[in-house]
């Protein structure tokens, strides 16, 4: 699903996502928005980015935060058990608090002080922390993305797609109501409710 200036402007059904059914996407979303776009604000996905960049080279790209969070949490968990991934996931949950600049040099704090830990290898000759190794490369990898609000004021890009989903938990909800119709009458209801913009 995509969205624009609060509204539904794409949906459609499928089985998995991915790069292709995105590309479909944009394809039929180019017929119609001729203006273009202002902006993208995406939850993560490395070929996201790298197609959005292709396509749309001059517009920028903002990387969800709140999904941020979350991939560093899948790796350090909810109760990290050293100071290193105690370090990272503090530093990721202030993430819409402090500035951009703040954020980045208290990230290559982490880099230089954690360094020697992270390269710690086991009797394997394999590193000894895997998860945090790529916890601090996501974040790297993704540093160009965080922050791109800020550098676009005038454009009032948001910083996550909570308005997506926010809206998914509530059609989930309403469709949950009627969790005994058939797969059609279902696809039928989700229909309705994208097209007639029923928000929490």
């Amino acid at each position: 699903m995509f969205r624009g200036g609060g509204k539904n402007i794409y949906w459609d059904e499928i089985s998995s996502e991915s790069i292709e059914s995105i590309s479909r996407a944009l394809d039929v979303l180019d017929e119609v928005c001729i203006s273009g776009y202002k902006s993208f604000t995406i939850d993560g996905r490395r070929g996201v980015i790298n197609l959005l960049r292709e396509r749309y080279p001059e517009t920028p790209i903002q990387l969800c935060q709140f999904h941020q969070k979350q991939i560093i949490r899948r790796y350090v968990t909810n109760n990290p058990q050293t100071d290193c991934g105690r370090a990272i996931k503090r530093l990721v949950a202030n993430i819409a608090c402090i500035s951009p600049q703040e954020f980045i040099t208290r990230f290559k704090v982490l880099k230089v002080v954690f360094r020697d830990f992270l390269k710690e290898r086991n009797d394997s000759n394999q590193f000894k922390h895997r998860r945090l190794r790529s916890a601090f490369r996501s974040l790297k990898s993704n540093l160009e993305y965080l922050f791109t609000t800020y550098r676009y004021p005038e454009l009032s890009i948001p910083n996550t797609t909570n308005s997506c989903d926010g809206s998914f938990a509530h059609w989930k909800a309403k469709i949950k109501i009627h969790r005994g119709i058939s797969k059609k009458r279902r696809s039928q209801m989700i229909n309705f409710l994208l097209s007639q913009q029923i928000y929490p």
